[in-house]
């Protein structure tokens, strides 16, 4: 047990310092190791690759496609399109309520959250400006939309942190869609109000939008004559559509995706090997990081310890949901990433609350929700790559816009397990 406890501290305060999870995955999972009497050197090229490797076997080509996918959109101006037509939709009186819409329809139809973030920036900018809103909500505002319910909750996504579950519990996309909406509306009314209360508070303080030199260049990466907003929804509505009413593998889907992009944008023919190329180069870190994380969790099934952490993790409540919630959420934050922690909580007890199901007579279904939206609570630490990424591109800091981040990211998705919880408890999925 100390072994693992000190395993997962030293991964969250050197994650949280910025060292990356490749190569810090090992060491801790070494920590752990040591303390539980495993060869160390056996314990990394076995048990830690397994996990690994084993895990990048199952979901590197849906990392890969949602990638391409997110390129190619991002690419022949679909994904500007689509974010443009709803901004413009609600106008700039209502500019966080556009940005957070836009941002979740492109989350929602499996788009990378890493490729959102560039798709709906530069017309955020433009819109935050026009209305006057300081820009230190912007990150908050965007993240609201890719990071909480498009990204867990609403039954059907087809973000890796929703599909994750469906190997451990038999489940599908669209499991437990009453939970997922309940969660959904939490996040998504609450995280809007919270915004228009912040903007009302921070005007009112004599604070304004104030750009940079680096706004002004954004407005050359926006497309002249995007195509058209229904031709650019087709591609999100091939796969939300194949995904949850056909019933075809994720992998189909995102190809169906991919395969009408290619179709409707055949004019910018010359631009699609480059796309395909930086989609497909940048799903390999996401992957690789991922599955050091779930390596590092393999390793702490494998100890003798990991029986008292289960049997204490498993006996925080009588309610097996409530525990489940909180080993996601600390896993997620001692990662700093949704689908990494998912997938160490997946890898190690997985199997022990699908059993847990079975006797108790809860719906598969309402654990798969439960882990996917818990997921994606604590993950949103400082360290958090998306998290990171996002400040860098709106050029704010964790000083001035990480406050909004955390209650939206952070406490709202939490908060949203108490409905979801209670539904299941009534036996309501």
């Amino acid at each position: 047990m100390l072994g693992i406890v000190l395993g997962l501290l030293l991964l969250i305060i050197l994650a949280y310092r910025g060292w990356s999870i490749i190569w810090i995955a090992p060491i801790c999972a070494g920590v752990v190791a040591l303390f539980g009497g495993l060869d160390l050197l056996d314990a990394y090229t076995g048990t830690y690759m397994e996990g690994f490797v084993d895990f990048t076997k199952s979901w590197f080509p849906v990392f890969m496609l949602g990638a391409i996918l997110g390129k190619l959109m991002e690419y022949t101006g679909m994904a500007q399109s689509i974010a443009s037509g709803i901004i413009k939709l609600f106008g700039k009186k209502q500019a966080t309520i556009g940005v957070v819409l836009a941002s979740s329809v492109l989350a929602y139809g499996g788009i990378s959250v890493f490729v959102v973030v560039f798709a709906v920036y530069p017309l955020a900018v433009s819109m935050f400006r026009e209305a006057d809103i300081p820009k230190r909500l912007m990150p908050g505002t965007i993240v609201a939309g890719m990071m909480t319910f498009a990204m867990t909750a609403l039954p059907g996504t087809p973000q890796i942190q929703n599909l994750i579950p469906t190997d451990y519990f038999g489940t599908t996309a669209a499991a437990a869609p009453m939970m997922g909406v309940a969660a959904a509306i939490v996040m998504g009314v609450g995280s809007i109000l919270y915004l228009k209360w912040r903007e009302k508070k921070l005007k009112a303080a004599g604070e304004v939008f104030i750009g940079s030199d680096e706004d002004e260049k954004v407005k050359k990466q926006l497309m002249e004559n995007p195509p058209h907003i229904l031709l650019s929804l087709l591609p999100i509505l091939a796969v939300i559509i194949t995904l949850n009413l056909f019933k075809w593998d994720i992998v189909i889907s995102l190809l169906s995706g991919i395969l009408l992009i290619l179709l409707l944008s055949v004019k910018r023919f010359k631009g699609f090997v480059p796309a395909l190329n930086k989609g497909a180069g940048d799903s390999v870190m996401a992957m690789i990081n991922t599955s050091a994380a779930v390596g590092f969790g393999t390793v702490v099934r494998a100890v003798p310890g990991f029986q008292k952490l289960s049997d204490f993790v498993l006996g925080l409540d009588a309610n097996p949901l409530i525990s489940l919630t909180v080993a996601t959420n600390l896993l997620s934050g001692a990662t700093g990433s949704a689908s990494g922690g998912l997938g160490i909580t997946m890898e190690a007890l997985g199997q022990k609350y699908n059993e847990i199901a079975q006797a108790t007579g809860i719906a598969p279904e309402a654990f798969h929700r439960i882990a996917s939206i818990a997921s994606g609570g604590l993950d949103a630490l400082p360290h958090n790559g998306a998290v990171l990424t996002i400040l860098i591109v709106t050029g704010m800091s964790h000083k001035e816009s990480y406050k909004d981040i955390a209650v939206i990211a952070i406490a709202f998705p939490m908060l949203s397990l108490i409905p979801a919880i209670l539904l299941a408890s009534l036996g309501i999925y």
